[in-house]
């Protein structure tokens, strides 16, 4: 018997299975792009009827822009497949982003404090053979789920909204005038409304369809578990390795203290869905090396739940829908950079962008493709990562010095560090900005030539060329927002179809240069 299935079998709800099915998302995810099962038909004819003027397939983080929808007077419906409530493992986030959900009117001051569960100071970020850098205050409050859906929850029904639990998703035909969806729940029923907000995450099937079954360019795999036993420890790890590539991979840790226990977590990013390393081997892994990194004994800890998952990621995102009336957000439309894990920062992130915009959409009933395709814009601070993820991971291919990942991060990190909190806490918060980018690259440069020198072999010649396009236009896209923001007050005249145009090219230069970070410093 393994190690994992020893702990796994410890924990309440038959965690190991959930493992191993995990395991066979990714497996599938690995093999050649194949014909799925279509769930989106297009009809010419007329639909009558409507019901709501939107539904969300997808209520974990779909009732976030459902109860800013439904609170200014949209009929909203949620389609949840199991019952819509949160998890036990806290949500970590920054606590000067929560405030959009007093600012969007979803939340209290009192009930946010409610909602915040566990918190901690400082954070760690460290490289074998490198120095440890300190940060405060970065993603360093622990929401927890369960509570603030509830209240989320509450809400909507207050305002009028629908709630159809236990219901599953199966297809939908678009008409001109809006769309049917096929649902269970246990008996077939038809729900009509005016536009859909896919929100069901990375495997979506309205997502898989509309990228033609693609396989990913770019995955990360995640394995932890929150456990009681560690020493007493009030400081967190936001991006640690101490050891060098194994098994084609570098592994990274985090870890925080959480209301339950402590939560880590080993992650790795693969630039090829060929790679052949399991989630149940990565979890071998992580029991292996949890004593090393934490200071303890398995036998010491008392395991409460394990955190698994399998986080793919494409270059071609955002996702453009390619029909009328679907939108994709979130993890459907991979609206995050591929460092990051997506779901809950991702979306405090772009809520209000979000909601506002769909809001507009609604009033000047603009909700052709590409109207809509204009709320999940190109955005070069997103694409710029991608050589950073490339970096950050070895092809199964490469042969690398055994240390050359370490040895960059801990070189671009002392950079950042040295550059002050201006440059380094955006990074951590998944915002790339032009001038805090261009000095860290200017820096690392300019001290350490050598280690700059070994990308380019890693991540390659064409990888490199495409990275500069995407950075000039950052650096163009911050030029432009400023600019862009003084014009605002004049669209007041404009008719409601070009005020959405025109508030849709702002917010895509604001957010696509990180500029949307400084409303929340």
């Amino acid at each position: 018997m393994t190690i994992t299935s020893t702990i796994l079998n410890t924990i309440p709800g038959n965690p190991l299975d959930g493992l191993r099915y995990a395991d066979s998302r990714w497996s599938r995810l690995r093999q050649p792009p194949r014909h799925e099962t279509s769930v989106v038909e297009v009809s010419a004819t007329p639909l009558t009827d409507i019901d709501w003027d939107m539904i969300v397939c997808g209520g974990t983080l779909g009732i976030l822009i459902a109860t800013v929808l439904v609170q200014r007077g949209w009929k909203v419906a949620i389609i949840e497949q199991t019952l819509l409530q949160g998890r036990k493992q806290e949500w970590n986030i920054s606590r000067t982003e929560l405030q959009v959900l007093i600012e969007l009117g979803l939340l209290t001051d009192g009930e946010l404090e409610q909602a915040i569960a566990s918190s901690y100071n400082p954070a760690r970020i460290s490289f074998l053979g490198g120095p440890d850098f300190w940060i405060r205050d970065v993603l360093n409050v622990g929401v927890d789920p369960f509570y603030l859906l509830s209240r989320l929850k509450q809400r909507f029904l207050q305002f009028g909204g629908c709630i159809y639990e236990h219901t599953a998703f199966q297809n939908l035909i678009v008409h001109p005038e809006g769309v049917a969806i096929q649902v269970l729940q246990p008996q077939a029923l038809t729900l009509k409304t005016r536009l859909v907000l896919d929100m069901m995450g990375h495997f979506s099937p309205i997502a898989r369809q509309a990228r033609n079954f693609q396989s990913p360019d770019g995955v990360c795999l995640v394995v932890g578990t929150c456990a009681q036993g560690y020493t007493h420890n009030q400081t967190g790890d936001l991006l640690v390795s101490f050891t060098p590539i194994q098994h084609q991979c570098q592994y990274f840790w985090e870890a925080f203290p959480a209301r339950e226990g402590r939560t880590t977590y080993l992650f790795t990013y693969l630039d090829n869905h060929l790679h052949p390393i399991s989630l149940e081997f990565l979890f071998e892994e992580y029991c292996r090396l949890l004593p090393e990194y934490q200071g303890v004994e398995l036998s010491q800890l008392q395991f409460q739940r394990a955190l698994f998952g399998c986080f793919p990621c494409y270059r071609q995102s955002p996702l453009h829908s390619p029909w009328n009336r679907i939108l994709p957000i979130g993890d459907s439309s991979g609206n995050q950079s591929p460092l990051s894990f997506g779901g809950f920062g991702a979306m405090i992130r772009h809520l209000s962008r979000l909601s506002e915009g769909i809001h507009e959409a609604l009033t000047a009933d603009v909700l052709d493709r590409n109207s809509l395709n204009l709320l999940q814009p190109y955005q070069p601070n997103l694409a710029v990562t991608w050589l950073f993820q490339k970096t950050m991971s070895v092809s199964i291919d490469q042969t690398l010095p055994p240390n050359q990942i370490n040895e960059l991060l801990s070189t671009v990190f002392q950079a950042m560090d040295e550059l002050g909190d201006e440059v380094m806490r955006p990074f951590l918060q998944d915002v790339i900005q032009f001038p805090a980018l261009y000095r860290s690259l200017q820096s690392t440069g300019l001290n350490n030539p050598r280690v700059i020198a070994r990308i380019i072999p890693q991540v390659g010649i064409p990888n490199l060329l495409d990275w500069s396009r995407h950075y000039g236009i950052l650096g163009l896209y911050s030029i432009l927002s400023p600019i862009l923001q003084k014009l605002s007050p004049i669209t007041t005249k404009l008719s409601p179809k070009t005020r959405y145009l025109y508030h849709r090219w702002r917010d895509a230069v604001q957010y696509g240069s990180g500029q949307d970070y400084d409303k929340k410093t």
